[in-house]
């Protein structure tokens, strides 16, 4: 079994920054991918970013291009969101999760095989 445990979510003013991570334990799956999606109340959960693991290719939402730079650690299996010029549409709950078989549209929920439990990101106007 992989655990992926989420942490650095909190309270921002917006014009502010937060950076999330994620730690990956458990069995040695090899890591295909990493995304982050989040989702505000009333809405659905909506991709933020993806990177390929083992070469570090990157993509984003739109809504977050520019702003947002999603990275990782390979020798210490943890993933990053660095989240800069947050706006008050950017608060909800963050998840990380990883893709262990290979991967086709990384902006897919269902591409996903283990999920965080998801950090609070709220940003105050």
């Amino acid at each position: 079994q992989v655990q992926l445990v989420e942490s650095g979510g909190g309270l921002v003013q917006a014009g502010g920054s937060l950076r999330l991570s994620c730690a990956v334990s458990g069995r040695a799956f090899r890591i295909y991918a990493m995304g982050w999606f989040r989702q505000a109340p009333g809405k659905e959960r909506e991709f933020v970013a993806a990177i390929n693991w083992s070469i570090g290719v990157t993509y984003y939402a739109d809504s977050v291009k520019g702003r947002f730079t999603i990275s990782r650690h390979n020798a210490v299996n943890t993933g990053y969101l660095q989240m800069n010029s947050l706006k008050p549409e950017d608060t909800a709950v963050y998840y990380c999760a990883t893709d262990h078989h290979g991967y086709s549209d990384l902006s897919e929920p269902n591409e996903y095989d283990y999920w965080g439990q998801g950090t609070q990101v709220t940003v105050s106007s």
